[in-house]
């Protein structure tokens, strides 16, 4: 995977900030929560469903435009019509991301 395989968004309007993460040939988000100007709360780091990433692919999000140039086109594809069962029988993101 390439160095870059991180990605925040800070909406700068008060709304919580988004990590994404290509971690292990998945893709994995968080959101960061400031309690007070000098403190942050971290949420654990969720794995994507295809659906999610079906939509930011519909949407033409920053996050797709960033997953498509991190993991390429067709990689990103795949990763979004995998079938919820692929999960359910052991396989592996990076087995489903992977070229």
């Amino acid at each position: 995977m390439l160095a870059c395989n991180r990605l925040r968004l800070d909406p700068g309007n008060g709304s919580p900030i988004v990590d994404y993460r290509i971690e292990d040939g998945c893709v994995e988000s968080r959101t960061l929560e400031t309690a007070t100007e000098s403190t942050a709360i971290e949420k654990p780091w969720q794995r994507l469903t295809p659906e999610e990433l079906s939509q930011h692919v519909m949407s033409d999000t920053v996050v797709a435009h960033w997953l498509s140039r991190r993991m390429g086109v067709h990689r990103l594809i795949r990763a979004c019509n995998q079938q919820s069962s692929s999960a359910n029988n052991g396989v592996q993101c990076s087995d489903r991301i992977a070229a």
